[in-house]
């Protein structure tokens, strides 16, 4: 069995406790290099992965609750789709 990162395990950790994340959030948050790896992996050991679409801004409410992520003012946050993932239990 390949050695995880910690950024890995805490995003496994993370989507275990029944969070969604996006490849962005995995990317800021947790440091995992390539999140679709994580939920391809994450698939192959059996877990039921779901996923849906969201906008940046509804992603940004929930990384503004751990940093401070301020977007470009004429960047369209409303309009920039996102899809998230999480484990269905």
């Amino acid at each position: 069995m390949k050695k995880r990162s910690i950024g890995e395990t805490a995003c496994r950790e993370y989507l275990l406790a029944g969070n969604k994340v996006t490849n962005l959030e995995a990317q800021i948050l947790f440091g995992v290099g390539n999140p679709y790896a994580l939920i391809s992996r994450l698939r192959q050991e059996g877990y039921i992965m779901k996923s849906a679409t969201c906008t940046y801004a509804a992603m940004l409410v929930r990384v503004n609750k751990y940093i401070q992520l301020t977007p470009p003012t004429n960047l369209p946050i409303r309009e920039i789709i996102f899809t998230e993932y999480w484990i269905s239990k």
